[in-house]
């Protein structure tokens, strides 16, 4: 805790802790000039369809660059449109010179054909439908312009071109979705290219991007975070927390004399701060007075710069001057200036904070980010992702990145106690799901797997468990290999798992029961083989990243649930009687009152779970458990939640006994 002026800094409650090894291989390049997962992109560059997922900062743009280049001179492709989701993206594919780092040519464009500049629709259209007449051979655009010109284009008008779509995760497979329909008449009909990059494959809305005979269509390249982040040169750690608050976020708190926004955000920090969504509860539905009112919270506004739109801000705590940016306005002309000082920013003096709402998201770039503070709930999985991608570039002024999450405190006297309760439980999916993303990658094979080193990946990171069944087809193979993440963030979506999750339901359930049911819904066409294959996989990967493996002597064990395991005696049976998400909620129970907790027990039982048959199985092993240690059977009228859902189980079985007995 820091203390400046007598106001303490409150540190985050963080659910997530990662260090990494600053080993510098995910920075360092090839003889093309290519980064690692640049030269990964690149090895795949022949595919008509590829689809590149990688992490923020780890150099999509450019892969794009060598990629679209190779195309354009060595298969035949006449033209490339390149589509972002905003304007300000598009600067990521400005000009680059690639030849004095080892490629063989420039990234050259023609700035009129740059339509990432302001400017009418109308206008743009026409530019586009010019650039497929003309010579020209490179487009950047943003996905509305594509979309506007692909209504007056046929289909083949896109042949022997390359359309690549940034930030993918905006394609969706609804039939609403206009640019996932673009994109589907295009593959269906025309000879076009197609180069799909994101950080984050996964919608919020739990709608897949592809349908998945489109899917199976594309080659995908995955480089996952962990590498990324272990790859770097400076950035040692990342901390993902949240931070509660009563009232308003930025009024004070008359039992602290402080606002909670006071508490959390560090001035040393370099900060982007986002506000909440109008349309959420957690907004004061003005924008711009709450911009106002996150100044106050800092300090007093001595003036705003004219030319820069810099606002120059004395900080109450240190009486330094602090510079900030204000994205949330959205008159065009200040935005534009400030957007335009934020791109030409060289050192980590140029600013110190940013507030915006929509924008510094996906694809904005300011290195020198150290803490990511997002106000307020957020509905995304992949917006909370991009969001804290802005903390996560490498930079040699920090070693440590933090996101942090402000939510309000579910209050037990609150008429919205149960939305509150439900943004908190989101809120923690998140965690479990970035917790996931960020942990070191493992291997998993069966203990008398005959396949000795078969993939050259049996070494420190490989490990072999009894009673672990392989995957059969290539289908279920591709999916733990390049979809796992993918998978992992619909479990956590699902509406059962999240009521689940806190330990309301027992281990083997969850993960024998809930977990293959909603794999089956995602890949209705997987054999129930590869359907438990996968299960297992999900379930051993998540509870080994939520565990800790430790070296004593010549043997590793792992901690699972509280006790040390030995890796040579694990077994899946083992395995499935560990709640692999319930760490992050035992750290919340201790970091927050005892009517917060009780306000969240009660919402999740007012929303009960139907009892299947299914479940009333997989609980019997527990409910044997519960009898050995308590000498008696589970009661239904138990105030402990588990004990009462063992009750259900029991009666389940009882009575599923007896009319069994009564039919003979």
């Amino acid at each position: 805790m820091k203390k400046q002026n007598n106001i303490d800094y409150i540190k985050p409650i963080n659910l997530v802790n990662v260090t990494y090894a600053q080993t510098g291989q995910s920075k360092s390049t090839n003889e093309l000039g290519m980064r690692e997962m640049q030269a990964k992109a690149y090895e795949a560059r022949t595919a008509q369809y590829l689809l590149l997922k990688a992490p923020p900062a780890s150099g999509k743009s450019r892969a794009l660059m060598f990629i679209a280049l190779d195309k354009l001179i060595n298969q035949g492709i006449k033209k490339v449109i390149v589509a972002v989701p905003e304007r300000s993206i598009g600067n990521s594919f400005a000009p680059t010179e690639l030849k004095k780092y080892g490629f063989y040519t420039d990234w050259e464009l023609n700035n009129k054909f740059n339509l990432c500049s302001p400017g009418s629709d109308t206008s743009k259209v026409k530019a586009f439908k010019e650039f497929l007449q003309s010579d020209e051979k490179i487009l950047i655009c943003t996905h509305a312009t594509l979309r506007f010109a692909f209504e007056g284009l046929q289909e083949t008008d896109f042949n022997n071109c390359l359309v690549a779509i940034d930030e993918f995760h905006h394609v969706s497979a609804d039939g609403d979705n206009i640019l996932g329909n673009v994109i589907r008449r295009i593959i269906e009909k025309s000879t076009a290219h197609i180069v799909a990059m994101t950080g984050s494959y996964f919608r919020g809305d739990s709608v897949p991007v592809l349908l998945p005979e489109d899917e199976e269509k594309f080659i995908k390249v995955t480089y996952n975070y962990y590498d990324q982040l272990n790859g770097y040169e400076y950035l040692k750690s990342l901390g993902i927390g949240y931070h509660f608050y009563r009232g308003r976020y930025y009024k004070l708190d008359e039992d602290k004399g402080v606002s909670a926004l006071e508490e959390i955000l560090d001035e040393n920090l370099k900060t982007i701060i986002h506000i909440p969504s109008v349309n959420s509860a957690e907004s004061s539905k003005e924008k711009l007075e709450e911009v106002g009112h996150i100044i106050d919270c800092i300090g007093d506004l001595e003036y705003q710069d004219t030319e820069t739109g810099v606002l120059y801000v004395k900080s109450k705590r240190s009486g330094r001057i602090l510079k900030i940016a204000d994205l949330v306005n959205d008159v065009q002309k200040e935005r534009d200036k400030i957007t335009a000082y934020l791109r030409g920013v060289k050192t980590p003096e140029d600013i110190d904070m940013i507030i915006a709402l929509g924008m510094a998201k996906e694809g904005f770039d300011w290195p020198f980010c150290q803490h990511a503070l997002t106000i307020g709930y957020r509905g995304s999985l992949t917006e909370i992702i991009q969001i804290i991608g802005r903390a996560t570039r490498d930079s040699s002024n920090k070693i440590h990145a933090q996101f942090t999450n402000l939510i309000a405190q579910p209050d037990a006297v609150d008429d919205d106690v149960r939305l509150s309760v439900n943004n908190m439980l989101k809120a923690i999916t998140a965690s479990l799901l970035m917790e996931q993303v960020l942990a070191p990658n493992f291997k998993f094979k069966p203990m008398d797997d005959p396949d000795e080193n078969e993939d050259g990946l049996d070494n420190e990171n490989t490990i072999k468990i009894r009673g672990f069944k392989k995957p059969t087809s290539q289908r279920a193979k591709d999916i733990i290999e390049s979809d796992l993440n993918d998978l992992k963030a619909r479990i956590l979506q699902d509406d059962t798992m999240l009521k689940a999750m806190p330990g309301n339901l027992e281990p083997e359930v969850i993960n024998t029961v809930l977990i293959p049911k909603i794999i089956r819904e995602i890949y209705p066409d997987l054999g129930a083989e590869d359907v438990e294959a996968i299960r297992q996989y999900v379930v051993v990967d998540s509870v080994i990243k939520n565990g800790e493996v430790e070296e004593h002597g010549s043997k590793k064990f792992i901690r699972m649930a509280g006790s040390f395991v030995n890796i040579d005696d694990i077994h899946i049976d083992l395995i499935d009687t560990v709640n692999p998400f319930q760490k992050a909620f035992e750290i919340l129970s201790k970091n927050v009152t005892t009517s917060v907790l009780k306000a969240i027990q009660d919402t999740i039982n007012v929303t009960k779970i139907e009892m299947t048959e299914e479940e009333a199985i997989a609980s019997w092993e527990a409910i044997k458990r519960w009898k050995i240690n308590t000498g008696k059977a589970p009661d239904i009228n138990s105030h402990d939640p588990k004990e009462q859902r063992l009750a259900q189980a029991l009666l389940f079985l009882q009575d599923a006994k007896r009319r069994k007995n009564q039919n003979g």
